[in-house]
């Protein structure tokens, strides 16, 4: 099958494409900077926000993963109103037959943060051409390289003991990445998905503050005291985020805006649909954690090769003058 990534070198990107070619797909990975890419998959140039260039990464595409968001901005709305627009007009326009969309768990009567409402948006608007959509909303994406689990692994790291504001209380449903790959990858082997709209999770339904706590055991084998301070606000939260963290202000302000709204799972069929047991929390931080360390080890083993070749070159350099 010809599919289309958008956002192939992004976090969930990165890891679905390669998922796809391992499938057997030919997967191209839709990046402003295709010179620059290492990833899986072909890359070709595509700009969300440019709908003129769209058209060629789309042509003769069946399928198009759409995994984009524009989280960091503080305008983040109108923007990824606009590309999702720019993107499923395009999409029509080259007759795509469907479009998978990785969105935000949480209830369509819930009162719902800016960054919720705008991925709930985003559906509406991909879908308004007459592309057929199928939509997986989750919550917090355990894996190396999330953004959410990093503020945890961080907060986790740099704290001896964590201060909570009133959202730490608020229950959501965590995900490990390779259960997001899997039923990412899985809906394109099952056509009832087609058109549908379905809540993904792990097993465990869990307050932010006992991801924290579980982690926290998990890392270094320890509790974590936590001070609870309940007139620290979103908005003076998200900048402490950012103190303690190295996620920037605007993402900090937008995830925290919507850590106040509670996100479980109230749809489970995907469960029917695409079977297999989801890994639970604890094993999805393990496994986040791994990944990391041997990310580490590569980058320093890169390094290494690099300096390395750098002391050869400068030796034959040197030889070569001595010549």
């Amino acid at each position: 099958m010809n599919i289309l990534v958008t956002g192939a070198s992004g976090f969930v990107g990165s890891h679905l494409a390669r998922e796809l070619v391992d499938r057997g797909h030919q997967v191209r990975a839709m990046t402003r900077h295709p010179e620059d890419y290492t990833g899986a998959g072909d890359p070709v140039a595509g700009d969300v926000f440019d709908e003129d260039s769209l058209d060629a990464p789309l042509q003769d595409v069946e399928v198009a993963y759409y995994l984009v968001h524009s989280l960091d901005s503080d305008d983040f709305e109108e923007l990824d109103a606009k590309a999702a627009t720019a993107f499923a007009t395009a999409a029509a326009a080259q007759g795509v037959s469907r479009i998978v969309y990785l969105g935000g768990l949480g209830g369509d009567e819930a009162e719902l943060s800016p960054h919720l409402r705008s991925r709930r948006q985003v559906e509406r608007l991909l879908a308004d051409h007459g592309v057929p959509v199928t939509v997986l909303r989750a919550a917090v994406v355990v894996g190396h390289g999330s953004i959410s689990w990093e503020i945890t692994r961080q907060l986790v790291a740099h704290l001896p003991a964590m201060i909570a504001p009133r959202w730490v209380e608020t229950r959501t449903q965590p995900i490990a990445l390779v259960d997001v790959i899997r039923y990412l990858a899985g809906v394109l082997e099952v056509p009832a998905t087609t058109g549908r709209t379905f809540d993904i999770g792990g097993p465990d339904v869990l307050r932010y503050i006992d991801m924290l706590k579980r982690a926290a055991a998990i890392m270094n084998q320890r509790s974590l005291p936590t001070l609870s301070v309940p007139l620290l606000t979103p908005r003076l939260s998200s900048g402490w985020l950012s103190l303690v963290t190295d996620v920037d202000l605007a993402t900090a302000r937008n995830l925290v805006d919507s850590m106040t709204t509670e996100v479980v799972v109230h749809n489970t069929e995907i469960l029917d649909l695409i079977p297999g047991e989801p890994l639970g929390y604890d094993e999805a931080v393990r496994v986040a954690l791994a990944d990391r360390e041997k990310a580490q080890q590569d980058e320093k083993a890169q390094q290494e090769k690099a300096e390395q070749e750098k002391a050869q070159q400068q030796k034959a350099e040197q030889q070569n003058g001595d010549d």
